[in-house]
């Protein structure tokens, strides 16, 4: 069954004396009262270039001010607003000042009317739409400004970015006279305090995830896609940290001893530690047959097109597919030695364009299995003094974590309060690299006092071929006051 085409309906005019026309200030229907009763006055909100014509003739006595002028009238509760028959016309017939499509798009917005409805009765995107309502709200001191021709448009598109007002109003004052006012330096001033979503951060833990977590956003209509600020660093820093340390406890389970986590990790990070060398893990059945059909399209393809200067567009999309494809069954992750695992850590952090980084297989110069023969030359009789774990074997182990594998981020356990003091008084052990360090120095200062005064030690050498130093008890307080104590 056809469906019956809906009627036209013509508004009929109404003939309304001139003196009872005024413009309206909204930009014919009936005035009313508080009561709603009408006032026998006719605002008109489309026409006004055939008012003002009318009142010339009026002015010049060539029409009376009574005289019929035919008139549409529209319902005072006519779903229809003012808004809409003027910005209409204005749309469709001469260009209207940016600033007045602004403000009428505002006032239809602030009288009901939801994006969807002012796109379908203008014919605009939503993205104008939703553009035209950001610069209507900008501070109005600077609307008046941009009426004035004191800004440009672009200038008061960057404002856009920052919805205080206050603040809006203070970087104007600070670049009006300044040389530099261009749009990108006022949307600096606007955002200085705020992190740009295209930042490593923000990409690693998601804008969404951000706000979900109650961060606000600064959107910025006019630009790309990057074109936000989020405006709580401390609060995106907190969700990085989270986000790293939740990454770092699911490698724990890999084995390694220690996890050092870090947004950014400093130059020479690395600087003296030995890098393992892990075997790529081998494919799958599954993995090497599509790596192989991967490989004999790629060869296929390159042979059937070799003859062309240029290979067509869809042929040399595929193969960059395929490229993509077998480089990523080709980046095996690495397998080590457990025996190694246990002694080396990972460094978890972010990378450059926001991915996780993980670098494994770092082994400290403490935790290196040393040989007692390698000792002895530096500080084997201290080794032996201070109770060194050496087994028939000839090796020193290194301390072992308690409780499995330790996170630390800036040094510190994740977690622990860097500034809990312990209750029972007890001295704090020093690190072992520190003592390295520290047992160091005192084997140069030892043989340089023996170089300037070899009488005062007795030298005998040691079953094993190392030498041992005796100083007399006295002779050793006043060379070596300090050094000693470090035992």
């Amino acid at each position: 069954m056809a469906k019956a085409a809906q009627k036209v309906i013509l508004s009929p005019t109404r003939d309304i004396p001139f003196d009872k026309l005024v413009l309206s200030q909204s930009n014919v229907r009936p005035v009313v009262d508080a009561d709603g009763v009408e006032t026998g006055t006719f605002e008109i909100p489309a026409g006004g270039r055939r008012f003002q014509a009318l009142s010339l003739l009026v002015k010049q006595k060539r029409l009376a001010k009574t005289a019929p002028i035919p008139c549409i009238v529209r319902d005072a509760a006519s779903e229809i607003l003012a808004e809409d028959d003027s910005l209409a016309e204005n749309m469709q017939r001469v260009a209207l000042h940016p600033l007045d499509q602004f403000r009428a798009f505002q006032a239809l917005h602030e009288k009901g009317q939801d994006e969807e409805a002012i796109v379908a009765g203008f014919f605009v995107t939503p993205q104008i739409v939703k553009q035209r309502l950001k610069l209507a709200s900008v501070a109005p001191a600077l609307l008046e400004v941009y009426a004035e021709d004191g800004m440009t448009l672009e200038q008061l598109m960057a404002f856009t970015v920052n919805p205080d007002h206050e603040r809006q109003v203070q970087v104007w004052d600070a670049v009006k006279s300044s040389w530099n006012k261009e749009p990108y330096a006022i949307r600096r001033m606007l955002t200085e305090t705020s992190v740009r979503a295209s930042d490593r951060r923000a990409v690693f833990v998601g804008v969404d995830a951000y706000e979900a977590a109650g961060g606000v956003v600064l959107r910025d209509l006019f630009q790309g896609d990057d074109g936000d600020w989020l405006e709580d660093p401390a609060l995106l820093d907190r969700l990085v940290a989270e986000k790293l340390q939740a990454e770092a406890e699911a490698l724990g389970s890999e084995g390694w001893k220690w996890i050092e986590v870090a947004t950014d990790l400093p130059y020479g990070y690395s600087h003296g530690l030995r890098r393992l060398a892990g075997d790529p893990a081998p494919m799958t059945d599954e993995e090497s047959a599509a790596h192989a059909s991967l490989l004999a399209e790629y060869r296929a393809l390159e042979e059937e097109y070799s003859g062309q200067d240029e290979y067509p567009e869809e042929i040399d999309a595929r193969l960059g597919q395929i490229e993509m494809a077998m480089e990523a069954l080709e980046q095996r992750p690495l397998i080590y030695d457990p025996a190694e695992v246990g002694r080396a850590g990972v460094f978890v952090t972010l990378d450059r364009d926001g991915s996780l980084a993980v670098y494994r297989g770092y082994v400290r110069p403490e935790d290196e299995p040393r040989e007692e023969a390698a000792v002895q030359d530096g500080d084997g009789a201290d080794a032996m003094g201070q109770g060194g774990n050496v087994d028939g074997s000839g090796w020193q182990h290194s301390r072992t974590s308690v409780g499995g594998t330790v996170i630390t981020t800036g040094g510190q356990p994740i977690g622990a309060d860097p500034t809990e003091e312990d209750d029972d008084g007890a001295m704090t052990p020093l690190p072992e690299r520190l003592v390295m360090e520290l047992t160091a120095h005192r084997t140069l200062a030892l043989r340089e006092a023996i170089g300037r005064s070899p009488g005062v030690a007795l030298c005998s050498e040691t079953p094993r071929g190392a030498l041992m130093l005796r100083f007399p008890s006295k002779t050793r307080d006043v060379l070596f006051p300090r050094l000693f104590d470090v035992a």
